[in-house]
Formats: C-alpha cells, structure tokens, sequence
C-alpha cells in the first residue's frame, strides 16, 4: 500500500461512473513521473520558465504510490505506466535515473531516462541500454542559460541525440519550448523536420503542445496535417475543443492517453481566460496560491462540487470522442494499442523492460 494521502469523496465516484465505461478495461498511461524527496536533499529553487503550481501537489511519488493512486482513482482498471523521473535539481540526474530504472526492474513497467543534451551519442545509447530503459525525456530546464522563448527543441534534444533514437526505435518524450507552445513557428517546423528525417523514432508530443487554452493552437493542428508519425499525448490537458482538433488532424492512430501523475490526482477544474489557463481549486488545500496567476480559490458548495484533474482531462477528451463519433475501438487504440505498439518496438530493439500491466 502506498504513501498517498488522496481521499475519495461520493462526488468523485459520480464523476468515475460517467467515465468508467468509456475506458477500456486495460490501460497504458505514457506519461507518469516518479520520484523521491530523498533524491533531493537541497532546497529545490524553482526555474522562473517553469510553472510552480504541480510541486504544491505532490513532494514525491514513489512508485508504491503511484500504484496505489491508480487503484484508488481508476477501480477495476489494469494500467501501466511509462515511467520517468522529474525535473532534475543540481546534480541528482544519475541517482533519479537510477531509481526509476530500479522501479521499471521491480515492476516490469517501461520507463524513460531523463537525458542531458550534453551526453555523446554513445553516453545516451550506454545509458539507455544499461539501465533498461525504453528512449528518452528531457526538458527545456536542461539549458539554463537562455530564456524560453530562445530554447529550441534541439537545444535539449540535439540531433546526435535523435540519430541515436532514431536507429534503435525508441521513444522521444517531448515537452515543447517557448511561451506560445504549439502555436510556436520555430516549433511547428521542428517537428515537421523530425517527422520527416527520423522515420524510426516515436515523438511524443506532450500536453497536445502545451496547448490548454484554444488560443494555444494557432494553425498548429492544419500545419501538422502533413506529419505521418508524430505522437501525441493528451495528459494534464482539459480542453475538449483543443483535443477534438487533435483528433481530426492526427486520427486515433496517433494519439495516446497520459495522465502526467501525481499532478492529476489535484482536486480541481480548469477554466481558461484571455488565453490563460486558471485551475479552480479548494481554499487552502494547496497553500498560499495568492501570486499564481494559474491558479484560483473557492470555497463552500463550489468547493465541493471539485473532483479530480484525471477526471476533468478524460471527461473532457470523451466529449470530444463523441462529437467525433468515434468507435470502441479507436479508443482501445488510444487508450491501449497504440502504446504497446511503440512500447513493444523500442522494447524488441533494446532487450530491456517487460510492460506488465497490474
């Protein structure tokens, strides 16, 4: 049984009897940090490009809870998790990687590094295969000297570093750089570039882009109709009309289900205004959240009303299943299939981590 302190309300199983049949009974959840507070043993200063609102809601999340919020939050569901560290601090990289390898050895689920844009091409390939891991994730955070909007997707995953992903088959976790996100110029024509020279890896878009507000899209989703390969994950999104133009722009065939734990078990709903996104949260329950402008207070029966970030981001992407009339089984894909498909292939290459779903 797990650390976790999530509590389970009447409400909350309300809002999971509205989604619950629309999940399939197994589930692959790509996008999942683990981490311990003893893998940080300093004060953790906080990066100004990097929003601060997810640390109030978990300080670790060993995978015990992990396991343990997945039999809380989705009852009767079989998931796997994609495993990766969080933000590294100062000079912990190797001890995080090395405990997220030991949790993928202990329970079979896939897992990711956390890379440095430094390491050579063979330091990646060395490390990958040595600690069993299934490709990468990295982070603008890994470069900095430069503000957000001058980081480049390349900057932090350079492009000896995608060769290497490229031969093996693996996965690319990608979160996108720069204040307008998906919408972003530079972006768009990153991804194209590696759409087209990197047939072999498997890019996965994080967030939908980043893009929580309709303003975050631009002309992102009709630029990115001629990709073939690009992934994208739907995680820590709630915006139903950003996922319906997701889906008719990349099909179900190329979208997957995250659910960016421990974040999603915030109790909350997102509202979005004049392009900010704003998470309506219980008085108190995440300190003093006076000064972020992403997050808002309210107490009482609308307090009441709040459940979990998890069930707002499925709620949210069933409607947009509807409105596309999507089949039962473009939701297996989504929420199963087209996973595995990119698990087994980076796992057939590199001989390491079994997904077991528990």
């Amino acid at each position: 049984m797990g650390k976790t302190t999530v509590k389970i309300k009447h409400k909350d199983m309300e809002f999971y009897e509205m989604i619950k049949d629309f999940l399939p009974e197994a589930i692959v959840d790509v996008h999942t940090h683990v981490w311990r507070k003893i893998d940080y043993p300093l004060q953790r200063k906080q990066d100004p490009r990097v929003v601060s609102w997810p640390s109030r809601v978990a300080d670790e999340n060993p995978v015990e809870d992990l396991i343990e919020t997945y039999r809380l939050l989705l009852p009767g569901k079989k998931v796997t998790p994609l495993i990766f560290p969080n933000l590294p601090e100062k000079n912990n990289l190797e001890k995080i990687n090395n405990y997220v390898s030991k949790c993928s050895r202990e329970t079979g689920y896939p897992a990711l590094i956390f890379s440095s844009p430094a390491w050579t091409s063979e330091e990646l390939e060395e490390k990958i295969i040595k600690g069993g891991f299934l490709g990468a994730k990295s982070y603008m955070s890994m470069i900095p000297d430069l503000p957000s909007n001058q980081i480049s997707i390349f900057d932090f995953f350079p492009r000896h570093q995608l060769e290497v992903h490229n031969k093996n088959g693996w996965i690319v976790m990608l979160h996108l750089p720069k204040d307008d996100r998906l919408r972003n110029s530079e972006n768009l024509q990153n991804l194209i570039e590696i759409d087209e020279n990197y047939e072999n890896l498997n890019l996965i878009v994080a967030h939908v882009g980043r893009a929580y507000c309709d303003e975050d899209a631009g002309d992102a989703f009709t630029v990115l109709k001629k990709t073939k390969r690009i992934l994208f994950d739907i995680s820590a999104n709630t915006n139903e009309n950003i996922f319906y133009q997701l889906i008719d722009c990349v099909g179900p065939e190329r979208i997957l289900f995250g659910s960016d734990m421990p974040i999603t078990r915030m109790r909350m709903k997102r509202i979005t205004k004049n392009g900010i996104y704003i998470n309506i949260v219980p008085k108190g329950l995440y300190g003093d959240v006076s000064k972020d402008k992403h997050m808002q207070e309210v107490e009482g029966a609308e307090a009441e009303k709040l459940s979990f970030f998890l069930y707002e981001e499925i709620g949210a992407f069933k409607r947009a299943c509807e409105r596309h009339k999507l089949s039962r089984q473009d939701i297996e894909k989504i929420f199963y299939q087209n996973a595995m498909k990119i698990i087994e292939k980076a796992k057939n290459k590199n001989g390491g981590t079994h997904a077991d779903s528990r």
